[in-house]
């Protein structure tokens, strides 16, 4: 199991794991409370909170984002998201109480282990208490634990993904990236054109090109129910300062990254969504923290790749040979 520190102070990432049930959720908290943007793509999201990440919306901070597994069971993580946070006094003040904003989203990944154990508000509570500044662990852990990938010839002929972390520093400033790698489509190398991980070739040797089997049944429904369940999840973290807009704009910019390592992305049976949170005081131009935040979002999806293991009988990169 890979690990990678996002080093920005003021938020923690904390996962809760079952990987008997290949499931668990991911908490990045910010308790003081971040400013925050999302952009969704995929057709097929599950989402709480989300659309008070809205610019004209009231709220223009969130205290933490939760990432989990379960499908639509695995909203129930915020609940306890929310309850450590309120029981660390951390919310937005509503007077009579402080109420913790918590966006969150959900993957499907009910059809590896045991569809009947999701992330629940005691499992999100537990990632909260394990949340650390420290290193944050990749592979099958958290929101990533049954994540899967290359599904476009049905779940036999998949791959592991699972949850990465990558970031790049210049100067003061940091931009780091978490995603939950469950997508339909290949996992490709941005900088070497080859896939790391997705639909293994019926033959047992090497991979199928998904833009080519798309274009040759074009017309035809190649979605499996197994490709039907998909979703990538992602966050942007940086220590810039922005607006609730510019926050917004990192989200829409940083999915250049899913389409440089995924493919197809976006799609009918995907719900991929990206968050953006802006926690610092740092001066940075809003369209170069854009530009790197997409950088490391495709680095981070390829480490969920590489980082994954294999899991009830699904294989992972680092254990699946090409033939």
């Amino acid at each position: 199991m890979s690990e990678q520190v996002i080093g920005i102070p003021g938020v923690r990432v904390g996962h809760w794991t079952d990987v008997d049930a290949a499931t668990g959720c991911t908490v990045i908290l910010c308790p003081a409370g971040a400013v925050a943007g999302v952009d969704v793509r995929g057709s097929a999201p599950g989402t709480r909170e989300v659309a008070l990440l809205d610019p004209v919306c009231m709220v223009d901070k969130v205290h933490a984002i939760c990432l989990a597994g379960g499908s639509a069971y695995g909203l129930a993580a915020a609940d306890g998201v929310m309850q450590w946070l309120e029981e660390q006094g951390h919310g937005f003040d509503v007077f009579v109480a402080k109420v913790p904003i918590v966006p969150t989203a959900i993957l499907f990944d009910l059809a590896l282990g045991n569809a009947q154990v999701r992330p629940t508000a005691a499992a999100g509570y537990a990632a909260c208490q394990a949340a650390t500044d420290g290193p944050v662990a990749e592979g099958n852990v958290g929101a990533g634990t049954g994540a899967t990938v290359g599904k476009l010839l049905g779940f036999p002929l998949a791959m592991k993904g699972g949850l990465g972390v990558a970031r790049r520093i210049v100067g003061d400033k940091i931009i780091a990236a978490v995603v939950a790698v469950n997508a339909a489509g290949n996992i490709v190398n941005p900088a070497t054109g080859q896939i790391v991980a997705g639909a293994r070739h019926p033959s047992g040797k090497g991979f199928v090109s998904t833009p080519e089997i798309l274009a040759r049944r074009l017309g035809e429904d190649v979605y499996t129910w197994s490709a039907r369940s998909n979703t990538t999840l992602g966050v942007i973290i940086t220590n810039v300062a922005l607006t609730k807009v510019g926050c917004t704009k990192v989200a829409q910019m940083a999915h250049d990254g899913l389409a440089r390592a995924i493919q197809p992305v976006h799609t009918t049976t995907d719900g991929d969504i990206v968050f953006a949170l802006s926690h610092g005081e740092q001066a940075g131009d809003l369209g170069m923290v854009g530009a790197i935040a997409a950088e490391v979002m495709a680095a981070a999806i390829v480490r969920a790749a590489e980082a994954a293991e294999r899991l009830h009988g699904v294989p992972a990169k680092r254990d699946w040979v090409i033939g």
